[in-house]
């Protein structure tokens, strides 16, 4: 178990992260319907390390075998945000077992799912600036100094 990430070390952005955690709580599974018009069953299981605690998301049977108190270990996990809270994922690429090696001491007053996060999703579209139905219009460069943006669009 290389590269092991603390609860405590977990922001929005993590990707690829590998967390060793004792099962805490584990909530009744839930059906969703996914952004993509799909219904799943979501079952969130609260784990937590001796830095703190973590919302975990299971998707469908990876809930099946999971037992309170016995301690996880996630390979390759990810953070995403559900309604601006951080939860942990296991994902497709990833695995969730049980771990031989125990967490016996947990911090349960640290809750990384608690604080509400600004989602900092990239926006794709648009591509740069006043683009309008008649086009992208003509940008110059200003050449006055006290201008907010170095550019401007002599469509205005």
């Amino acid at each position: 178990m290389e590269g092991i990430t603390k609860i405590k070390e977990l922001t929005p952005e993590s990707r690829r992260v590998n967390v060793l955690a004792k099962v805490l709580e584990i909530g009744e599974p839930k059906e969703i319907n996914t952004r993509f018009g799909e219904s799943k069953s979501v079952t969130e299981v609260v784990i937590a390390d001796e830095t703190g605690k973590i919302k975990l998301s299971l998707w469908g049977e990876q809930s099946a075998n999971i037992k309170d108190g016995e301690t996880l270990y996630i390979d390759n996990g990810y953070i995403s945000l559900v309604r601006g809270q951080m939860r942990l994922n296991v994902g497709k690429y990833g695995n969730l077992t049980n771990s031989e090696e125990k967490v016996s001491d947990v911090n349960e007053g640290v809750d990384m799912s608690e604080k509400v996060h600004e989602n900092t999703y990239r926006k794709f579209g648009g591509g740069g600036g006043n683009f309008n139905r008649r086009g992208p219009g003509n940008f110059n460069r200003r050449r006055d100094s006290d201008s907010r943006s170095e550019y401007s669009n002599n469509d205005e």
